[in-house]
Parts: C-alpha cells; structure tokens; sequence
C-alpha cells in the first residue's frame, strides 16, 4: 500500500508541502505531534549518517517514535520527504548584495556556500540529480541569488541561468569526485595505468608522454579542491560578459 501511495503521487500535493501551502484537513485520531519540518530533520539525520539508500518511511517513522503508516499523516512518502530534506539542509542562500565586486565575487561565494552544503550532506547530489524535482523555497531563492548576481553583466536571460546551471555543475562534479576518491585508490589506477601505457604508448603518445611528465604523479590534495576549475569556469564567463559588451563596454 505505501509503495502504491509513492508511486501515485500528486506533484500539487508535493509543491503544497514544502511551500507551507497544504490546506487543513480535518483529521481523526490525536493531534499530530510533528511538523513536515520536524519530520525532514529527522531524515536528514538518517542521510548524513548512512547515505540515501538507507532512509525510508519505516526508519524515520522509528527515529520519531510512531508507526510507519502514521508518519503518512505528515508526509506523503518518501519522494515528498526527500524533497523536504533538501530544502531543509541548503537554508538561506547567502546574502550576495553584501559581497563587493561585482557578479564575479558574488558568484564565488554563491559557488562555495553551494560546496559547503554539497559536502555536508552529500546525498544531495543523489537527491537532487538531473531529474526534474519539486523546488521548495529555499531551493529557488539559491538559484534567484546566482542570477540576481548575473544580472548586471548583459548576459540574456538563458545565459544567466546556463551561467548558474554550469557553476553549479562544477561544484556537483568535485563534490562527487571528492567522494569518489581514495590514496588506495588512486595508488591502484596509477600502477593499472602505467602498466596499460607501457604496453601501448605508440596508441596514445600524448597520455603516454603526460603520464611521463608527471601528470598522474602522487601530489598532496589542494587545499582549495574548488579554487582551480571555479578559475576557469568564472574566467570563461568573464570572457563572454566582456564579448557581449563590446569595444567600449562596461
């Protein structure tokens, strides 16, 4: 019956809830001791400890003391839960009107707020993915920031969002690298690859000879995994705005 409930769902019903738009209804039975809010906290808790493939109605339902059937009188099932949750961990996006500088800096910060959520709670990147999800407010006032910040540079209002869209995408990409990651495992890839090119150098001469330059050599992780491809991405777009501009522009 729940797994049929999910499959059912209502995206009104959804964008209701996290919008603190749902109405009233008239319920029997006992007061209801919990918030949606309430409820999303303690997924959230599930989620940072054992990942997002561990949480379900039934191990919220425990953590808050009722039966998995009563936590649907909070929150329709586990889609709408999920959706809850990222809303709850981003927050309030940071205030870039207080940032000098003008789009560029702004977007920085924007970039690493984004990069502190994403690696604290890391199931994020799962919960949110390339699916088209319900965007509760918090989510939209993130994605408002980065193109209020976009607004003054003369970009149209596709690049503004595409603008956002790739910063953010970046930030999702090093995250999911990040995790991905081991010195166990880069040490294995390293002897695998080496081995590969030793026996196929004259196939691929330009891996063969960066390989060979000390491009896959062991190096000590930056202290700033976000600083060298947020460069690149954020002086690219400083091209473009400047291209737009023209001889002469701002």
């Amino acid at each position: 019956m729940p797994a049929n409930k999910e499959s059912q769902r209502d995206p009104n019903v959804s964008l209701a809830l996290l919008w603190g738009e749902a109405e009233e209804r008239p319920r029997r039975g006992p007061r209801p001791k919990f918030t949606p809010a309430e409820v999303a906290r303690h997924g959230v808790t599930v989620a940072d400890a054992e990942g997002l493939e561990a949480l379900s109605m039934q191990r919220v339902a425990e953590a808050l003391g009722v039966t998995t059937m009563a936590l649907y009188r909070y929150v329709p099932g586990k889609p709408d839960l999920v959706d809850l949750m990222v809303d709850t961990v981003l927050g309030d996006p940071p205030a870039l009107d207080a940032v000098p500088g003008g789009w560029r800096p702004r977007l920085e910060v924007w970039a690493r707020a984004c990069w502190d959520v994403y690696r604290a709670h890391p199931w994020i990147l799962t919960a949110t993915g390339l699916r088209r999800h319900a965007m509760g407010p918090r989510q939209v006032a993130w994605l408002d920031g980065a193109l209020a910040a976009l607004e003054p540079t003369g970009l149209d209002a596709r690049q503004r969002h595409d603008a956002a869209i790739l910063v953010l995408s970046l930030v999702r990409s090093l995250t999911q690298e990040s995790l991905d990651r081991t010195e166990e495992g880069d040490r294995e890839w390293d002897r695998l690859t080496a081995d590969q090119l030793a026996r196929h150098a004259d196939r691929f001469p330009a891996l063969t000879r960066a390989a060979a330059a000390g491009a896959f050599a062991p190096a000590p992780a930056p202290a700033d995994p976000l600083a060298f491809g947020l460069a690149c991405v954020l002086d690219g777009l400083q091209g473009l705005v400047e291209r737009t501009a023209g001889p002469g522009g701002g």
